[in-house]
Protein backbone atom coordinates (compact mmCIF):
# COMPACT_ATOMS: atom_id res chain seq x y z
CA UNK A 1 0.00 0.00 0.00
CA UNK A 2 2.85 2.67 0.94
CA UNK A 3 5.10 1.67 -1.68
CA UNK A 4 2.71 2.64 -4.47
CA UNK A 5 2.14 6.34 -3.00
CA UNK A 6 5.70 7.60 -4.03
CA UNK A 7 7.09 6.47 -0.74
CA UNK A 8 10.61 4.37 -0.47
CA UNK A 9 9.75 1.62 1.63
CA UNK A 10 11.96 -0.54 3.74
CA UNK A 11 10.71 -3.34 5.65
CA UNK A 12 11.77 -5.60 8.69
CA UNK A 13 10.17 -8.23 10.50
CA UNK A 14 11.46 -7.71 13.86
CA UNK A 15 13.16 -5.60 16.57
CA UNK A 16 17.18 -5.72 16.08
CA UNK A 17 16.55 -5.50 12.04
CA UNK A 18 14.41 -2.56 12.53
CA UNK A 19 16.90 -0.95 14.38
CA UNK A 20 20.21 -1.93 12.25
CA UNK A 21 17.64 -0.41 9.24
CA UNK A 22 16.86 2.43 10.84
CA UNK A 23 20.38 3.52 12.04
CA UNK A 24 21.58 2.55 8.26
CA UNK A 25 19.27 4.52 6.37
CA UNK A 26 18.17 7.39 8.71
CA UNK A 27 13.95 6.89 7.20
CA UNK A 28 11.82 10.49 7.12
CA UNK A 29 9.09 8.41 8.88
CA UNK A 30 8.59 4.65 10.57
CA UNK A 31 5.71 2.90 11.20
CA UNK A 32 6.01 0.77 13.94
CA UNK A 33 3.62 -2.32 14.81
CA UNK A 34 3.24 -2.89 18.65
CA UNK A 35 3.91 -6.73 18.47
CA UNK A 36 7.40 -7.93 17.01
CA UNK A 37 8.62 -11.20 17.79
CA UNK A 38 11.86 -10.16 19.66
CA UNK A 39 11.11 -7.20 21.54
CA UNK A 40 7.74 -5.06 22.37
CA UNK A 41 7.03 -2.46 19.82
CA UNK A 42 6.98 -0.15 22.88
CA UNK A 43 10.78 -0.93 24.24
CA UNK A 44 12.01 -1.07 20.22
CA UNK A 45 10.07 2.71 20.38
CA UNK A 46 12.27 3.67 23.54
CA UNK A 47 15.50 2.25 21.64
CA UNK A 48 14.89 4.62 18.61
CA UNK A 49 14.02 7.78 20.42
CA UNK A 50 17.04 7.26 23.02
CA UNK A 51 19.30 7.68 19.76
CA UNK A 52 19.55 11.77 19.36
CA UNK A 53 19.63 11.23 15.18
CA UNK A 54 16.27 9.35 15.50
CA UNK A 55 14.65 12.61 18.22
CA UNK A 56 12.98 14.28 15.49
CA UNK A 57 11.45 11.42 13.06
CA UNK A 58 7.91 10.91 12.83
CA UNK A 59 6.78 7.46 14.13
CA UNK A 60 3.42 5.92 13.78
CA UNK A 61 2.33 3.22 16.43
CA UNK A 62 0.12 0.35 14.52
CA UNK A 63 -1.51 -2.05 17.20
CA UNK A 64 -4.77 -4.27 17.64
CA UNK A 65 -5.39 -2.96 21.23
CA UNK A 66 -7.19 0.00 21.92
CA UNK A 67 -6.52 0.43 25.65
CA UNK A 68 -6.25 4.06 26.28
CA UNK A 69 -2.69 3.48 29.24
CA UNK A 70 -1.28 1.40 25.75
CA UNK A 71 -2.27 4.93 23.67
CA UNK A 72 -0.58 7.01 26.51
CA UNK A 73 2.51 4.57 27.08
CA UNK A 74 3.02 5.14 23.48
CA UNK A 75 2.80 8.82 23.03
CA UNK A 76 4.50 9.39 26.26
CA UNK A 77 7.67 7.03 25.01
CA UNK A 78 7.73 9.29 21.99
CA UNK A 79 5.22 7.77 19.29
CA UNK A 80 3.83 10.67 17.17
CA UNK A 81 0.46 8.82 16.14
CA UNK A 82 -1.39 5.88 17.00
CA UNK A 83 -3.46 3.61 15.09
CA UNK A 84 -5.57 0.58 15.30
CA UNK A 85 -5.86 -2.19 13.34
CA UNK A 86 -7.86 -3.40 11.38
CA UNK A 87 -6.02 0.01 9.51
CA UNK A 88 -8.23 2.67 7.28
CA UNK A 89 -5.75 3.24 4.77
CA UNK A 90 -6.93 6.96 4.06
CA UNK A 91 -6.45 7.87 7.74
CA UNK A 92 -2.81 6.36 7.47
CA UNK A 93 -1.97 7.91 4.40
CA UNK A 94 -3.45 11.82 5.48
CA UNK A 95 -1.62 11.06 8.89
CA UNK A 96 1.67 10.14 7.36
CA UNK A 97 1.49 13.08 5.48
CA UNK A 98 0.87 15.54 7.66
CA UNK A 99 3.91 14.22 9.39
CA UNK A 100 6.30 14.30 6.53
CA UNK A 101 4.58 18.06 6.03
CA UNK A 102 5.56 18.70 9.32
CA UNK A 103 9.22 17.12 9.34
CA UNK A 104 10.12 18.51 5.76
CA UNK A 105 9.09 22.32 7.58
CA UNK A 106 11.48 20.93 10.40
CA UNK A 107 14.45 19.68 8.04
CA UNK A 108 14.95 22.87 5.96
CA UNK A 109 14.86 24.90 9.18
CA UNK A 110 17.59 22.83 10.70
CA UNK A 111 19.50 22.90 7.52
CA UNK A 112 18.98 26.93 7.51
CA UNK A 113 20.15 27.37 11.46
CA UNK A 114 22.84 24.94 10.51
CA UNK A 115 24.22 26.38 7.32
CA UNK A 116 24.97 30.05 9.25
CA UNK A 117 25.92 28.57 12.95
CA UNK A 118 29.27 29.29 12.26
CA UNK A 119 29.05 32.41 10.69
CA UNK A 120 27.07 34.55 13.57
CA UNK A 121 28.46 32.31 16.77
CA UNK A 122 30.62 35.67 17.93
CA UNK A 123 28.04 37.75 16.56
CA UNK A 124 25.61 38.66 19.14
CA UNK A 125 23.02 40.78 17.18
CA UNK A 126 23.43 38.76 13.93
CA UNK A 127 22.18 36.24 15.77
CA UNK A 128 19.34 37.81 17.04
CA UNK A 129 18.92 39.04 13.82
CA UNK A 130 19.00 35.81 12.14
CA UNK A 131 16.94 34.27 14.83
CA UNK A 132 14.03 37.38 14.23
CA UNK A 133 13.92 36.76 10.31
CA UNK A 134 13.55 33.04 10.72
CA UNK A 135 10.59 34.07 12.89
CA UNK A 136 9.00 36.31 10.06
CA UNK A 137 10.12 33.91 7.41
CA UNK A 138 8.11 31.14 9.02
CA UNK A 139 5.09 33.80 9.60
CA UNK A 140 4.80 34.54 6.10
CA UNK A 141 4.41 30.93 4.98
CA UNK A 142 1.65 30.79 7.26
CA UNK A 143 0.08 33.80 5.66
CA UNK A 144 0.43 32.68 2.32
CA UNK A 145 -1.70 30.20 3.14
CA UNK A 146 -4.82 32.40 4.88
CA UNK A 147 -4.76 35.68 3.91
CA UNK A 148 -6.32 36.65 7.08
CA UNK A 149 -3.74 35.97 8.45
CA UNK A 150 -1.58 38.65 8.75
CA UNK A 151 -3.15 41.82 10.44
CA UNK A 152 -3.98 39.12 12.62
CA UNK A 153 -0.57 37.36 13.67
CA UNK A 154 0.58 41.31 13.92
CA UNK A 155 -1.95 42.32 16.54
CA UNK A 156 -1.29 39.34 18.68
CA UNK A 157 2.28 40.07 18.33
CA UNK A 158 1.49 43.55 20.21
CA UNK A 159 -1.22 42.29 22.20
CA UNK A 160 1.25 39.43 24.00
CA UNK A 161 3.93 42.06 24.52
CA UNK A 162 1.54 44.71 26.26
CA UNK A 163 0.82 42.30 28.25
CA UNK A 164 3.76 40.37 28.77
CA UNK A 165 4.74 44.10 30.33
CA UNK A 166 1.25 44.26 32.68
CA UNK A 167 2.46 41.10 34.13
CA UNK A 168 6.03 42.48 35.15
CA UNK A 169 7.73 39.85 32.95
CA UNK A 170 11.64 41.37 32.11
CA UNK A 171 12.21 42.61 28.53
CA UNK A 172 14.11 39.74 26.82
CA UNK A 173 10.67 37.99 27.81
CA UNK A 174 8.35 40.81 26.46
CA UNK A 175 11.20 41.13 23.57
CA UNK A 176 10.42 36.97 22.49
CA UNK A 177 6.89 36.93 23.20
CA UNK A 178 6.59 39.64 20.50
CA UNK A 179 8.28 37.78 18.16
CA UNK A 180 7.59 34.31 19.17
CA UNK A 181 3.49 34.71 19.41
CA UNK A 182 2.85 35.30 15.64
CA UNK A 183 4.29 31.58 15.41
CA UNK A 184 1.13 30.66 17.35
CA UNK A 185 -0.59 28.77 14.44
CA UNK A 186 2.44 27.58 12.20
CA UNK A 187 0.88 24.08 12.76
CA UNK A 188 -1.72 24.94 10.36
CA UNK A 189 1.25 24.98 7.44
CA UNK A 190 1.02 20.94 7.69
CA UNK A 191 -3.06 21.16 7.52
CA UNK A 192 -4.46 20.31 3.98
CA UNK A 193 -6.16 23.14 2.19
CA UNK A 194 -9.38 21.56 2.12
CA UNK A 195 -9.66 21.48 6.00
CA UNK A 196 -7.73 24.89 6.44
CA UNK A 197 -9.69 27.04 3.92
CA UNK A 198 -12.75 25.07 3.86
CA UNK A 199 -15.74 27.44 4.64
CA UNK A 200 -18.43 26.00 6.05
CA UNK A 201 -18.41 23.83 9.29
CA UNK A 202 -16.01 21.24 9.70
CA UNK A 203 -17.02 17.80 10.17
CA UNK A 204 -15.79 15.32 13.33
CA UNK A 205 -13.04 13.78 11.63
CA UNK A 206 -12.13 16.77 10.34
CA UNK A 207 -12.02 18.87 13.45
CA UNK A 208 -9.64 16.30 14.60
CA UNK A 209 -7.10 16.78 11.97
CA UNK A 210 -7.54 20.35 12.64
CA UNK A 211 -6.63 20.36 16.02
CA UNK A 212 -3.44 18.09 15.36
CA UNK A 213 -2.13 22.18 14.64
CA UNK A 214 -0.74 22.35 17.80
CA UNK A 215 1.22 19.24 17.55
CA UNK A 216 2.32 19.51 14.56
CA UNK A 217 3.30 23.34 15.41
CA UNK A 218 5.61 21.80 17.81
CA UNK A 219 7.45 19.53 15.60
CA UNK A 220 8.05 22.24 13.31
CA UNK A 221 9.66 24.21 15.75
CA UNK A 222 11.07 21.54 17.79
CA UNK A 223 15.04 20.77 17.79
CA UNK A 224 16.47 24.40 17.73
CA UNK A 225 18.45 26.66 20.07
CA UNK A 226 16.71 30.19 19.59
CA UNK A 227 15.17 31.62 22.82
CA UNK A 228 12.76 32.87 19.90
CA UNK A 229 11.99 29.39 18.45
CA UNK A 230 11.48 27.31 22.28
CA UNK A 231 9.11 29.96 22.91
CA UNK A 232 7.30 29.53 19.94
CA UNK A 233 7.29 26.11 20.04
CA UNK A 234 5.79 25.86 23.55
CA UNK A 235 3.16 28.71 22.23
CA UNK A 236 2.09 26.76 19.40
CA UNK A 237 1.97 23.56 21.10
CA UNK A 238 -0.11 24.88 24.01
CA UNK A 239 -2.02 28.27 23.06
CA UNK A 240 -5.26 25.89 23.07
CA UNK A 241 -4.88 24.85 26.57
CA UNK A 242 -7.40 26.51 29.36
CA UNK A 243 -6.85 26.75 32.61
CA UNK A 244 -9.91 24.88 34.08
CA UNK A 245 -8.35 21.53 31.92
CA UNK A 246 -10.87 21.72 28.87
CA UNK A 247 -8.37 22.34 26.49
CA UNK A 248 -6.38 20.59 24.04
CA UNK A 249 -4.04 18.78 22.80
CA UNK A 250 -2.88 17.49 26.52
CA UNK A 251 -5.74 18.39 28.58
CA UNK A 252 -3.48 20.83 30.87
CA UNK A 253 -4.84 22.99 33.76
CA UNK A 254 -3.48 25.89 35.36
CA UNK A 255 0.22 26.19 35.77
CA UNK A 256 1.01 23.21 34.37
CA UNK A 257 0.10 25.25 30.93
CA UNK A 258 3.68 27.84 29.98
CA UNK A 259 3.01 31.02 30.79
CA UNK A 260 3.55 32.26 27.42
CA UNK A 261 1.04 29.93 26.04
CA UNK A 262 -1.05 31.39 28.70
CA UNK A 263 -0.96 35.04 27.42
CA UNK A 264 -1.18 33.76 23.77
CA UNK A 265 -4.26 32.10 24.78
CA UNK A 266 -6.35 35.44 25.78
CA UNK A 267 -4.76 37.55 23.23
CA UNK A 268 -5.79 35.03 20.25
CA UNK A 269 -9.57 34.94 22.08
CA UNK A 270 -9.91 38.78 22.20
CA UNK A 271 -8.95 38.78 18.50
CA UNK A 272 -11.12 36.27 17.53
CA UNK A 273 -13.99 37.77 19.11
CA UNK A 274 -12.80 41.24 17.44
CA UNK A 275 -12.92 39.88 13.92
CA UNK A 276 -15.49 38.60 11.52
CA UNK A 277 -16.02 34.99 10.66
CA UNK A 278 -18.79 32.57 9.39
CA UNK A 279 -20.29 31.55 12.39
CA UNK A 280 -20.11 35.17 14.23
CA UNK A 281 -20.01 38.63 13.81
CA UNK A 282 -17.14 40.87 14.88
CA UNK A 283 -17.98 42.28 18.12
CA UNK A 284 -16.69 46.14 19.35
CA UNK A 285 -13.90 46.06 21.83
CA UNK A 286 -16.58 46.23 24.90
CA UNK A 287 -18.83 43.08 23.54
CA UNK A 288 -15.81 41.16 23.44
CA UNK A 289 -14.22 42.46 27.36
CA UNK A 290 -17.74 41.34 28.72
CA UNK A 291 -18.09 38.10 26.99
CA UNK A 292 -14.52 36.90 28.12
CA UNK A 293 -14.93 38.18 31.48
CA UNK A 294 -18.45 36.98 32.10
CA UNK A 295 -18.91 34.57 29.15
CA UNK A 296 -21.57 32.52 27.02
CA UNK A 297 -21.51 29.53 24.97
CA UNK A 298 -18.75 29.83 23.28
CA UNK A 299 -16.68 31.81 25.41
CA UNK A 300 -15.96 31.70 29.43
CA UNK A 301 -13.77 33.23 31.86
CA UNK A 302 -12.57 29.73 33.17
CA UNK A 303 -10.69 28.93 30.00
CA UNK A 304 -8.15 31.93 31.14
CA UNK A 305 -5.48 32.27 33.84
CA UNK A 306 -6.94 34.73 36.63
CA UNK A 307 -3.60 37.24 36.63
CA UNK A 308 -3.88 37.23 32.68
CA UNK A 309 -7.66 38.12 32.62
CA UNK A 310 -6.88 40.47 35.51
CA UNK A 311 -3.90 42.31 33.30
CA UNK A 312 -5.74 42.10 30.45
CA UNK A 313 -8.99 43.94 32.11
CA UNK A 314 -6.80 46.98 33.36
CA UNK A 315 -5.07 47.64 29.76
CA UNK A 316 -7.71 46.53 27.65
CA UNK A 317 -7.66 50.11 26.21
CA UNK A 318 -4.63 49.49 24.67
CA UNK A 319 -5.89 46.44 22.97
CA UNK A 320 -8.74 48.31 21.41
CA UNK A 321 -5.83 50.90 19.99
CA UNK A 322 -3.73 48.02 18.79
CA UNK A 323 -6.83 46.52 17.13
CA UNK A 324 -8.06 50.05 15.45
CA UNK A 325 -4.88 50.50 14.38
CA UNK A 326 -4.38 47.76 12.38
CA UNK A 327 -7.38 48.35 10.76
CA UNK A 328 -6.24 51.97 9.38
CA UNK A 329 -2.44 51.31 8.76
CA UNK A 330 -1.41 49.67 5.87
CA UNK A 331 2.54 49.27 7.43
CA UNK A 332 1.14 47.55 10.76
CA UNK A 333 1.81 44.17 9.41
CA UNK A 334 5.49 44.90 8.56
CA UNK A 335 6.63 46.28 11.77
CA UNK A 336 6.72 42.97 13.09
CA UNK A 337 10.11 42.56 11.55
CA UNK A 338 11.42 45.34 13.03
CA UNK A 339 14.11 45.77 15.49
CA UNK A 340 13.73 47.87 18.19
Amino acid sequence: MLSGNDYQVDCAMDGVSAMATILRNEPDLICLDMYLPDISGLELLRLIRAEAANSQIPIVMITVDAERDLKLHCLESGADEFLNKPLDYAELSVRMANLLRAKRYNDLLKHYSASLEDEVRQKTDDIRRYCIDTVMTLTRAAEFRDENTGCHVARISHYARELAQRLGMGEEFCEQIFYASPMHDIGKLAIPDNILLKRGGLSGAEWDVMKTHTSMGKQILSGHGSPYLEMGQQIAESHHEYWDGSGYPQALAGAAIPLAARIVTLCDVYDALRSKRPYKPDYSHHRALELMRRGDERTYPEQFDPEVLNAFAAISGRFDEIFVESQRDSEFTSRISQLP
